[in-house]
């Protein structure tokens, strides 16, 4: 009896311990390369939406990792004032994750592998991080704060004593959320014991892992000495399948990682490695979570992937950690090598299954032509478009308040470089023939006060082969299509009048007919003719549309108002035009009554973009009185007009 007593003690101690040091979370991902650009403008936010963040649930995951470069999104010293901007983004990222009931750690990634972690962190953190507290301190418990990720080349004491005044500072504004911190030496486990016990009991430790390295690397460019020629290491040990270690790794310290793989590439040797993570969490009692683990796509086997992960995730789920894998689409991700990482045809089944998480059916994907019109650009980049810009410094603009046509946002561009371009990558490849055959038409507003000014805009098919370039189609935009006058002016481009320009494939090549318009992979505004230096330009409502025959006054001003304009002729016998602007994009219906109020004919009933507009109605009814009415979302306005018999 006393030794069931005692068994039973000794289990409500463990569930009572496992209670206190297990994580809100399980498991999870790295939502990567959506927050990490270099400042707030060119964040391209429609990159994921609430889609995504219930597929990501539908996985079974329970908490997403937000990586951001938040020392970035301010401007600079010495307040570090965050961009509002950002909040507005992440307030809605936040809101996903709440009505979804996911986890969401607000990690700031403010971070380069090359450079070391200065001192002076604290001046940034420290100002950043109460205003991301004082901002948020209201949302629910399932948002969490990350105080910096990988510090390295600092210090452990001082690193230390630096987040200590971090979360002091936090808990000035914000008593309510978790904070996660880590160890210096890249959050490396090793340096757990390095951290001392703070007295703040809401915390949450992390460590990252990526062991053995010369496995879960290889490929890697960013390392030094660089990865980049090392391939086809497995994972377990396998001495009949090691590769050859490559010229440019003899003599450095991956020589020796190289040499001892047979000990360090085995589950035992990653299992003693985890431990000491665990060692740490029961020996403190406190909470632990493994914020990054993961291996590189490029030059690592699937299988032997595969084989780490399930490793991985096992040994985590016995020893009672959180996780979140880093990534989720991007190089480490949960996606097949060379695909558009399309979460209903691409994942890769065996890895998402080694990770313990819910493999939904997958389909087979086939492109198909384009048969109706869309938007690169309105507010925000299009869906299945991927921000490919090449543009420097902080000259590009996706949000720019600066007047625009329509709804929030517009694009300003400015002290473009030659060569430099805004870009927008097609995901999956666009098949554009059949837009082009029915005389579709590339469709934007610009507004520029800069003399001078030209630039290219360009469609590029795909290099489908060694033997094959990535053509382009150009047409050259100066002010004889656009006057520079500073007002919008609005542009339509039929595709039949782009020109083939030639290709740049590590060369030039002139062009040769063999442009593809059913494999696009990218549109471009390029500075291409001249350098912008000293010239700025905005964009807006970027499209392929369908050529209206109705519409009157393509490349010229911008209505200011709403207007319906009298008819003419008026009288008439048997047909008029009624003319209309718009200033902005809107749902039009212009319908005829009759005395009684009765609708005698619709002539537009479908959603228009700003600018103006005539359409002509040809009668066979008896002659007399009749209205017409226009209704432009809110705007309505009706005059009246006489049939002569």
């Amino acid at each position: 009896m006393k030794k069931i007593i005692f068994l039973f003690l000794i289990t409500l101690v463990t569930v009572s311990y496992a209670q206190t040091t297990a994580a809100p979370f399980s498991r999870g991902i790295n939502l990567s390369n959506w927050f990490q650009e270099s400042n707030t403008r060119q964040i391209q936010f429609s990159k994921y939406t609430k889609t995504d963040f219930k597929n990501i649930k539908l996985l079974g995951c329970d908490v997403i990792r937000l990586p951001i470069n938040l020392h970035g999104m301010t401007n600079g010293s010495p307040n570090y004032t965050v961009d509002p901007l950002l909040f507005e983004f992440l307030d809605q990222a936040v809101d996903w994750a709440e009505e979804l009931g996911l986890h969401i750690i607000l990690d700031n990634h403010s971070f380069d592998p090359a450079v070391s972690t200065s001192p002076s962190v604290f001046s940034i953190l420290v100002p950043v991080w109460k205003q991301v507290a004082e901002h948020m301190k209201h949302r629910s418990s399932l948002v969490y704060y990350e105080i910096l990720n990988e510090p390295h080349g600092i210090n452990d004491i001082l690193w230390n004593a630096i987040q200590k005044n971090v979360i002091d500072s936090i808990r000035t504004v914000d008593n309510f959320h978790t904070i996660i911190i880590g160890p210096a030496g890249w959050n490396g486990f090793n340096n757990l014991n390095q951290m001392p016990i703070y007295a703040d009991t809401n915390l949450i430790y992390t460590f990252h892992f990526y062991d053995p390295f010369i496995f879960t690397h290889q490929g890697a460019s960013w390392s030094d000495p660089s990865l980049v020629p090392l391939a086809g290491v497995p994972f377990p040990y396998n001495a009949a399948t090691m590769p050859v270690l490559p010229q440019s790794l003899v003599g450095t310290y991956i020589q020796n990682e190289f040499n001892n793989y047979s000990s360090s590439g085995t589950a035992a040797s990653v299992k003693n490695l985890i431990d000491i993570a665990v060692n740490f969490r029961n020996s403190r009692n406190v909470r632990i979570f493994c914020g990054e683990f993961g291996v590189y796509i490029s030059n690592s086997n699937n299988q032997d992937r595969v084989n780490w992960y399930e490793l991985m995730r096992k040994y985590f789920e016995e020893k009672g950690i959180a996780w979140t894998t880093w990534d989720y689409q991007g190089g480490f991700g949960l996606f097949e090598k060379y695909t558009d990482e399309f979460f209903d045809y691409d994942l890769n089944i065996p890895l998402v299954n080694a990770l313990g998480l819910n493999a939904p059916p997958q389909k087979k994907f086939s492109i198909l032509p384009d048969t109706v019109q869309f938007d690169l650009y309105n507010d925000y980049i299009g869906p299945n478009i991927v921000q490919s810009s090449y543009s420097g410094g902080n000259n590009l603009d996706f949000y720019s308040i600066d007047s625009h046509v329509e709804g929030k946002y517009c694009i300003r561009w400015s002290n473009a470089a030659l060569y430099e371009h805004i870009g927008f990558g097609f995901k999956p490849t666009k098949d554009l023939s059949v837009l082009k055959n029915k005389n579709y038409a590339l469709s934007f507003w610009i507004r520029s006060s800069s003399s001078g000014l030209q630039f290219d805009v360009r469609f590029i098919d795909t290099k489908s082969g060694p033997f094959d370039h990535p053509w382009r189609m150009r047409k050259t935009i100066t002010s004889s299509v656009a006057a520079w006058d500073g007002t919008w002016r609005h542009v339509r481009i039929p595709l039949s009048d782009f020109t083939e320009h030639g290709s740049w494939d590590n060369a030039w090549y002139n062009p040769e007919g063999k442009f593809d318009w059913s494999a696009i992979d990218r549109f471009e505004f390029a500075a291409e003719q001249i350098a912008l230096a000293g010239k700025e330009l905005w964009l807006d409502n970027i499209q392929i549309v369908s050529i209206d025959p109705a519409f009157v006054n393509a490349g010229s001003i911008l209505p200011t108002e709403f207007k319906l304009f009298q008819n003419y002729p008026n009288p008439f016998n048997p047909s008029t035009t009624f003319q209309y602007q718009l200033p902005r994009n809107s749902y039009v219906t212009l319908q005829i009554y009759n005395v009684l109020g009765q609708v005698v004919e619709t002539l537009v009933d479908e959603r228009k973009e700003a600018g103006t507009y005539q359409t002509q109605w040809t009668v066979n009814i008896s002659g007399g009185v009749y209205f017409y009415r226009l209704q432009a979302d809110d705007f309505v306005q009706t005059s009246k007009l006489l049939l002569l018999k």
